[in-house]
C-alpha cells in the first residue's frame, strides 16, 4: 500500500496529480502550516493571449498559521474574478459544461479557512480524475511515516523539471500552437475530459 503526504493545494497542478496517481492512499493535514509563494492559494489558468494565476486573497500579510487558522479575504471579489477567468478561458472547451457544475457550487461557497476551500475543491477533482487514492485527513503528517513525504517539494519557485515527478504528455489546448505544461487541473478536465486520468498517467516521470 502506497502512502503519500501532500500539501493540500488550490485547484492543484498536473505536477501534483501526476505524483499522488499511483496512491493508495493520499494525507493532507489541517495543521500543516501556510506558506508564502507557493501553490496554497494559487493556480495557473490559460486565457487567449497570457497565462493567468488566480489567487485566492487571505487575510493578514504574512500568516504563520496553520492552513485551518488560514482565513479568506472577502473584501476582495476574489471569487467573480476566478469564475470570470475560468469562463473567459475555457467556456468553449469540449468538456467545460460537464465539469463546470462541479467546481461552481464551490465557488459560491464562504469557506472560512483557506484549507476549508482547498479540501473540497481537491476532493472534487479526485473523483472526476477518477482516482483510485483514498483522500485522508491526518492531524500530524510526521507521525504517519507515508512512503512518500512531498511536503514543501512543489513549488511554482522552481520549475517541475528540476523534480522527478511530472513529464508533460501534451493534449490539446484552447488557445495557443504550443502546449503549455503543468497547468491547473481544470486545464486537463475541460479541455481532454475522461481522458484526463490516462494523460496525467502517461505523463508520470520513468
Amino acid at each position: 500500500m502506497k502512502r503519500v503526504a501532500i500539501d493540500l493545494h488550490f485547484l492543484p497542478c498536473l505536477e501534483f496529480f501526476t505524483a499522488i496517481i499511483n496512491a493508495d492512499e493520499i494525507l493532507v493535514s489541517p495543521s500543516e502550516m501556510y506558506q508564502r509563494q507557493s501553490y496554497l492559494n494559487r493556480t495557473r489558468i490559460r486565457l487567449a493571449n497570457k497565462i493567468e494565476t488566480l489567487s485566492v486573497p487571505i487575510q493578514g500579510r504574512r500568516p504563520r498559521l496553520p492552513l485551518n487558522r488560514v482565513l479568506i479575504d472577502y473584501n476582495q471579489n476574489w471569487q467573480k474574478i476566478h469564475l470570470r477567468g475560468i469562463q473567459s478561458a475555457y467556456g468553449k472547451a469540449p468538456f467545460f459544461e460537464f465539469f463546470f457544475p462541479y467546481i461552481n457550487p464551490i465557488y459560491e461557497k464562504n469557506h472560512l479557512t483557506l484549507y476549508d476551500l482547498n479540501l473540497e475543491m481537491l476532493t472534487i477533482c479526485l473523483k472526476l480524475l477518477r482516482f483510485r487514492g483514498k483522500l485522508t485527513v491526518s492531524e500530524n503528517l510526521d507521525e504517519e511515516s507515508p512512503d512518500l513525504d512531498l511536503r514543501g517539494q512543489i513549488s511554482p519557485s522552481r520549475s517541475y523539471s528540476e523534480r522527478n515527478l511530472y513529464s508533460p504528455t501534451p493534449y490539446t489546448q484552447l488557445f495557443g500552437l504550443d502546449f503549455e505544461p503543468n497547468l491547473s487541473v481544470i486545464d486537463i478536465l475541460f479541455c481532454t475530459g475522461t481522458e484526463a486520468n490516462k494523460l496525467l498517467l502517461s505523463s508520470v516521470k520513468k
